[in-house]
């Protein structure tokens, strides 16, 4: 039975219920329409590949609907994500498929894309149950949300919060759409020419106390890796307006089944000690963010063993999905380089701003700047790379376009084991509440 079969059984079950049990599922439900205007420019500067510049503008249409829960011991629900982009502009030898808007045979970007998704879902206590489309936030698996339309997975997951202070997380995931793509694929490394079909993952949030955080998530990959994190948030308030967060991470990430034998299909690309595409690395980060008033000021140091480089999920080796697009749980990974090669040391620092404390509420701004070193590739090593980070975001606060959201995103990269890269991202964004 497919997912979207299951999920439609879920919905069936619901309408069957008692009137009382329909009220809920339908009073307590909320849909939103979601709306998303995205203009993308990469330009890479050097290098052979094609094309050496991207230039897409679409628009997109996101159309989020929860229901509530049956009532009863067991409460039963059904959740629809429908997800539609338009082509705006984006001309052969200007779009690549996968980076925003899917190309067709031709090697054009099609007129439209779209996709729905349908999530079946049962609430028990504390505890529910949820099969369908997903969008995880977990240190071992992050959907990607990056351009126009969200990258999703399809799969089941389990939140429990049955214990004070502490939230369950497990599940396991059988396939993924890329952000700009309609096909479904199943999953893998990055690299991985051949999919898996099976991401086993569990963990857990203990809210230790008021202040501190801790974290342990376990996930599995198969016949690619096995990786564990760890993760402790600590945050020290001087004052209602002064604080200290810090945040310490680590990955340990091993190969799995026929990666762990070399299979064909099954290695992953980038950098192994041993030249053979097994995955073996240790991955360590420390971040301190302090904020008074209005500012921000970020600063950290991340540390990639040399085994090979840091994975995690990521289909864009899959041959003619458009399944690219992918997301790690690292302050590193940002527009345009991910800082996660092996052996590489980087130090990173950021500044943001609120312009509220000046009569702006609504508009805030932030610099980063990321610096990596010791770099090794199949081609060298002791490689270097950095990247500077501008973004810009206001939300009207009143009046008629109350909140419209605007983003700018400006990224500068330069790099001794890519590409030089200048990138950016500027969207629209308003969201209608429909009930």
């Amino acid at each position: 039975m497919t997912v979207n079969n299951i999920a439609a059984t879920f919905l069936l079950g619901g309408i069957a219920l008692s009137t009382q049990a329909q009220a809920d599922f339908l009073r307590d439900g909320k849909a939103t329409l979601g709306l998303k205007n995205f203009y993308f420019n990469n330009d890479s500067r050097e290098g052979a590949a094609k094309p050496s510049k991207t230039e897409e503008w679409a628009q997109g249409f996101m159309l989020d609907y929860k229901s509530g829960y049956t009532d009863g011991v067991f409460g039963f629900g059904v959740d629809a994500l429908g997800l539609l982009g338009v082509t705006l502009d984006g001309g052969k030898g200007r779009s690549v498929g996968s980076t925003m808007i899917p190309v067709g045979s031709d090697d054009r970007p099609v007129s439209q894309w779209g996709r729905l998704g349908l999530t079946g879902k049962v609430k028990v206590s504390r505890t529910e149950l949820r099969y369908g489309t997903l969008l995880p936030r977990l240190p071992v698996l992050v959907a990607n949300d990056g351009r126009l339309l969200p990258q999703t997975f399809e799969g089941g997951q389990v939140v429990s919060r049955e214990l004070a202070n502490v939230t369950f997380n497990g599940g396991r995931i059988e396939h993924a759409t890329g952000r700009g793509s309609t096909d479904r694929t199943g999953l893998a490394a990055v690299g991985g020419q051949r999919e898996s079909n099976q991401f086993n993952f569990a963990g857990a949030d203990w809210r230790v106390s008021r202040d501190l955080l801790a974290q342990y998530y376990y996930g599995h990959l198969e016949d690619y890796y096995s990786q564990q994190f760890f993760g402790l948030v600590h945050t020290l308030e001087f004052s209602n307006d002064q604080s200290l967060k810090t945040d310490l991470r680590y990955f340990r990430t091993e190969s799995s089944g026929k990666n762990s034998s070399g299979a064909a299909g099954y290695r992953i690309s980038g950098y192994t000690k041993e030249g053979d595409g097994e995955i073996d690395n240790r991955t360590w980060s420390a971040a301190f963010i302090y904020s008074i008033g209005s500012h921000g000021v970020t600063a950290g140091y991340q540390s990639v063993s040399d085994g090979s480089n840091f994975t995690q999920l990521n289909q864009g080796g899959l041959e003619g999905k458009g399944a690219g697009g992918a997301s790690l749980y690292l302050y590193t990974d940002r527009l345009t380089q991910s800082f996660t090669r092996a052996g590489e040391r980087t130090a990173f620092g950021q500044y943001a701003y609120d312009f509220t404390a000046l009569g702006v509420p609504g508009l805030k701004a932030s610099m980063m700047y990321l610096r990596g070193d010791n770099i090794k590739t199949v081609s060298g090593d002791r490689l270097k790379e950095w990247e500077r980070d501008f973004s810009l975001d206001y939300v009207v606060q009143s009046g008629a376009l109350k909140g419209v959201g605007l983003g700018w995103r400006n990224g500068k990269s330069h790099s001794q084991a890519a590409r030089n890269q200048d990138q950016n991202r500027v969207f629209l964004s308003y969201s209608i509440a429909l009930f």
